[in-house]
């Protein structure tokens, strides 16, 4: 006999208190770094196409660091491999926090986003196989159109003023943060270079440092930050790429709370080191990697070449039917019951709006391709040409329900008794009810009172003098 419908699962349900607060603030901060991300590709593109292009060549080129410890990188090496460590860092933290308060810490609960998460990685992959197989391209690329810039969606958002429903913006971060975790295994994996034994274990060692840190509750940024650094440069010297030792610390923060925290020590340093994060490693490393050169004909070459072809189409369509034909093949095998306030085109249009790969996709484009420059700004103009087609697409689609988001994003913000804590969270609370009753007297007393002088105003005015 089949269960009843209202024991199935919700799938975009409403979240708890807690977790939407969370969410709200962590997009909040991702939202400003997606706008300053916006303006850093933007005077790249500009730099780098205009007359003084031969300045945004020189800086990005410009060697700095000790060559004795094997730094001596350009500042866009430093870019990608010292500034998005930190980028990971905050990743890796998402995803211990995830794992252990989140979503993600229920099996039944995390398998669809994960299931979507995997959907939207796999099928951009054979999305552009296909192409290059098909083209006689190369493959190497596969990677590429597999990565969501969760700060660059925002942006979007924000651009497009759209009122997301607090579900819809938490399942994109989830995708998101499963979508990380998948492209730090790809750069692990496949973009592992010659390995330096002896420099990979001495990253190990100082990981191995870290942990017993944290274990032994030693508290102190002098501490950390050196050995950080020291684990950073030995991880570079490995052959491992160096953002994968950011990953790895993050994931050996504790993100739960014990007795008396009001927050976790995962959770304190992510709303320390998240601003730095989005606003600063993020754009910079943007600077330096989106400046290419765009032409007429090299836009015309994007939707002919197989290799940059593939990456346009795996990030506009792949990304868009991996993860909604994943979350809808999931929900119906895990008999999940879509929220009845959404309707299965939002999450196609979350789906599509997934489909804005930057900075993950702008990093993997110039490991692919590091020894063919040329080929590497043609990844980075499809890249960039993709995004911008995936942006278009889902702001459209968004736009036409965003009148039903706004009401239900109000619905969740309205706080008519000003207690800090949104109407819709306490309704099912008795004492709610009597205070919004009391609020709806005290306004009625006072409309009363408000009439009662107009209307003894008037009667003065219009009696005898």
């Amino acid at each position: 006999m089949a269960a009843p419908a209202s024991s199935n699962r919700k799938f975009l349900g409403r979240l708890s208190l807690p977790e939407r607060n969370f969410v709200a603030e962590a997009l909040r901060t991702e939202t400003v770094g997606g706008v300053l991300l916006l303006i850093a590709a933007i005077t790249a593109l500009i730099w780098a196409n205009t007359p003084i292009k031969e300045s945004y060549e020189s800086v990005r080129d410009f060697h700095i660091g000790p060559g004795s410890l094997g730094l001596d990188l350009s500042i866009q090496h430093w870019a990608a491999d010292g500034l998005l460590a930190v980028f990971f860092f905050v990743a890796g933290i998402e995803l211990k926090r995830e794992l252990v308060a989140g979503d993600l810490r229920e099996p039944k609960a995390a398998a669809l986003p994960v299931i979507a998460a995997i959907c939207g990685m796999a099928v951009p992959a054979l999305v552009y196989t296909l192409v290059n197989t098909l083209g006689g391209g190369a493959t190497d690329g596969w990677a590429v159109p597999t990565a969501t810039d969760i700060a660059f969606a925002l942006a979007v958002l924000a651009v497009i003023g759209t009122s997301l429903p607090s579900a819809l913006r938490a399942f994109l971060l989830t995708l998101a943060v499963v979508d990380d975790l998948f492209a730090i295994m790809i750069i692990a994996i496949f973009f592992t270079s010659d390995l330096n034994f002896a420099a990979l274990g001495g990253a190990v060692l100082g990981l191995a440092v870290f942990w017993l840190l944290l274990r032994k509750g030693v508290r102190g940024w002098y501490i950390y930050v050196p050995l950080a650094l020291a684990i950073w440069g030995l991880m570079y010297n490995s052959g491992v790429h160096a953002t994968i030792a950011g990953v790895a610390m993050g994931l050996m923060l504790r993100c739960h709370k014990e007795e008396g925290e009001r927050h976790s020590p995962g959770e304190h340093i992510e709303h320390l080191v998240r601003p730095l994060s989005a606003g600063l490693a993020v754009p910079l490393f943007a600077l330096f990697s989106a400046g290419v050169a765009v032409s007429g004909g090299a836009v015309g070459d994007v939707f002919t070449k197989p290799e940059t072809l593939g990456v346009v189409l795996g990030l506009v369509v792949g990304k868009a039917v991996g993860i909604f034909g994943g979350t809808w093949l999931a929900a119906r095998f895990t008999k999940a019951e879509l929220n009845e306030d959404l309707a299965w085109p939002d999450v196609f249009a979350v789906a599509s709006l997934a489909g804005i790969g930057f900075t993950v996709s702008l990093l993997i484009g110039e490991l692919a391709f590091s020894e063919d420059p040329l080929l590497t700004d043609e990844i980075k103009a499809a890249v960039l040409i993709g995004s911008l087609i995936a942006a278009v697409l889902s702001g459209v689609l968004l736009k036409m329900r965003n009148r039903k988001y706004r009401a239900l994003w109000e619905d969740e913000e309205r706080d008519e008794d000003l207690d800090g804590i949104p109407d819709i969270y306490e309704q099912d609370n008795p004492d709610y009810h009597l205070r919004m009753a009391e609020i709806y007297d005290k306004k009625a007393a006072e409309h009363r009172r408000l009439a009662q002088l107009s209307a003894g105003s008037s009667d003065r005015h219009d009696g005898p003098a």
